[in-house]
């Protein structure tokens, strides 16, 4: 089952000149996500949310989910000037670039991944860095829009994640932390003085799972909760349990804000779909 999440169309920009439109889509396994960018307005023209309501689905019923979106959404099946893909999963890890080898990605993965042995793994070179980010992507869904797109750009949402934080916050000296919730998931990205510090991301279900992951990351690398600063991005608002619960431990806690955010979005919370906003940038 699809549940509809959030659906915005404008007639104010020209999304069907496809010559000037980039297609944003953000995959995951409990939802998919899109948006159609005019290049030249420089304004969304389609902004698109779905939630798969199946807690657990096999890779078969992920894109079955995927085409049934395909079919009834025909603006998807346009020809545009470019598309840009985000797999967002736990399927990943950061490999130093003077340890890297693209002859074994496996080994990168094996200790911290369950891995299948069809499992196609790959790639992304996070800019500015010496990041690797070596990761699982979904790849049935991959052949799926190389039959509809032909070529298309694909990363894991995390580089985009990564890359932008940095960019954004390379001036400033001082340690964040920055916690992006999804709704079965949630990342921690630590930067300090424009370096990755640490990205993790964590299955949970309750709000005590929540906050066990985050006080546990913090006893870890020796952060102190009375001083650390929190930046909260994604599926979160102030009114949840999971913010009071937070909220308990630890004090110095804000909602991150983009230095832009596109007007026609204005009901969306601008802390929220980071990775799927910030492709069309690039």
């Amino acid at each position: 089952m699809i549940k509809e999440i959030n659906k915005i169309q404008t007639n104010n920009v020209d999304y069907l000149n496809l010559l000037d439109n980039h297609l944003s889509i953000q995959l995951s396994l409990d939802g998919f996500s899109f948006c159609v960018y005019n290049k030249i307005q420089k304004k969304i023209g389609v902004f698109e949310v779905y939630e798969f309501k199946e807690k657990k689905i096999s890779p078969q019923k992920h894109l079955e989910l995927v085409k049934e979106i395909y079919a009834n959404h025909k603006i998807l099946s346009l020809k545009y000037n470019s598309v840009s893909v985000a797999h967002f999963n736990n399927l990943v890890t950061q490999v130093p670039k003077a340890f890297f080898d693209k002859n074994k990605l496996p080994s990168y993965l094996q200790y911290s991944v369950k891995l299948l042995e069809d499992d196609f793994i790959t790639y992304d070179t996070v800019l500015n860095t010496e990041i690797i980010n070596v990761y699982v992507p979904f790849v049935n869904i991959n052949n799926f829009m190389i039959d509809v797109y032909g070529t298309f750009f694909y990363k894991h949402s995390s580089t985009i994640l990564i890359e932008n934080l940095l960019q954004q916050f390379k001036n400033t000296a001082e340690e964040i932390c920055f916690v992006n919730v999804t709704k079965n998931q949630f990342e921690i990205i630590i930067i300090h003085h424009n370096k990755l510090i640490l990205y993790n991301c964590f299955d949970f279900t309750t709000k005590e799972d929540f906050i066990y992951y985050i006080l546990f990351t913090a006893e870890q690398l020796k952060l102190n909760p009375e001083k650390i600063k929190i930046q909260l991005m994604g599926d979160i608002k102030k009114e949840s349990e999971l913010f009071t619960m937070l909220y308990q431990y630890i004090r110095n806690v804000s909602f991150y804000k983009p230095t832009t955010f596109p007007e026609i979005l204005k009901d969306i919370s601008k802390h929220s779909y980071f990775a799927l906003l910030n492709q069309y940038k690039k």
